[in-house]
């Protein structure tokens, strides 16, 4: 073994031991609950069991998509207009995008609450002017609105990053082609903007899948996805880690097979995801 290699083994050894106790043993631990009984004897039950909460799964995957989608309405276009900006403006828009990650998660969804409930902003203002409230808390359009607010940071980010590094010459080159805006955009700039795109929407749809605590806060109790049901079952005691354990399986299951999906129409060398 030569130096540069043992070498390359210190320094990797911190990660291979950082992922082998907060990654690889919970994975292990999910697994063996999730295949166990309560007595710790091998069963499938617990996964043929799940099939109680396929309306929870289908309401994650619903609120998950159109979130995304909305998501991605508003921050392409954001992302794009961005990259026409001076570098400074540039800088300033991109602190604003990420100033709210720095606020506590629990605090930026708590701020909806009193801007959507009964008595928030909105209401109050409605009343003021003499019209009738809105039922606006403990919905599903405030579940979704939660979900895009707090991670559409994670759609620009990206689709912001590959276009911003588009060469100037293939868009001059288009037009001397004869391309208008509109062409330029569909023709040059989307194509090249798809890993962006493709990243952005796989960030942003894997933590809406798996959310919980928005839902709680702006959904109350008439909207259960998967994650409550999860935390649900985990927070009732031990005697229920087994199906919380093959419920969170079968999530994992399914967030792999939608990585796998969308690497299949990314571009390894442009910052597609990668599993």
């Amino acid at each position: 073994m030569n130096k540069k290699s043992f070498g390359n083994r210190i320094l990797t050894s911190p990660y291979i031991v950082w992922s082998a106790i907060f990654i690889i043993v919970p994975l292990i631990i999910m697994v063996y609950y999730a295949l166990t009984d309560a007595n710790g004897v091998f069963t499938l039950s617990n996964i043929a069991g799940i099939g109680k909460y396929k309306k929870a799964f289908g309401l994650s995957i619903l609120y998950a998509v159109i979130a995304t989608i909305i998501t991605l309405l508003l921050a392409y276009p954001m992302a794009y207009f961005m990259t026409k900006m001076k570098i400074s403006s540039q800088r300033m828009i991109m602190m604003i995008v990420m100033l709210p990650m720095w606020m506590n998660f629990l605090i930026r969804t708590y701020s909806w609450i009193t801007i959507l409930a009964n008595t928030g902003i909105i209401n109050t203002f409605l009343k003021s002017i003499g019209l009738a409230p809105l039922k606006l808390i403990n919905t599903p359009g405030a579940v979704i609105l939660g979900m895009v607010y707090d991670f559409i940071p994670y759609m620009i980010l990206p689709i912001y990053s590959v276009m911003s590094k588009i060469d100037n010459s293939l868009l001059e080159a288009s037009s001397d082609l004869g391309s208008n805006s509109f062409s330029k955009l569909r023709r040059v700039i989307l194509p090249l903007s798809m890993p962006g795109v493709i990243s952005g929407i796989t960030m942003v749809f894997v933590p809406c899948v798996s959310t919980f605590y928005i839902s709680q806060k702006l959904g109350g109790n008439k909207t259960l996805l998967i994650g409550d049901a999860i935390e649900y079952l985990f927070n009732i005691g031990p005697d229920f880690y087994n199906v919380a354990s093959a419920l969170s399986l079968v999530l994992m299951l399914l967030i792999l097979l939608s990585l796998a999906i969308m690497n299949r129409f990314s571009d390894d060398d442009e910052g597609g995801v990668i599993i």
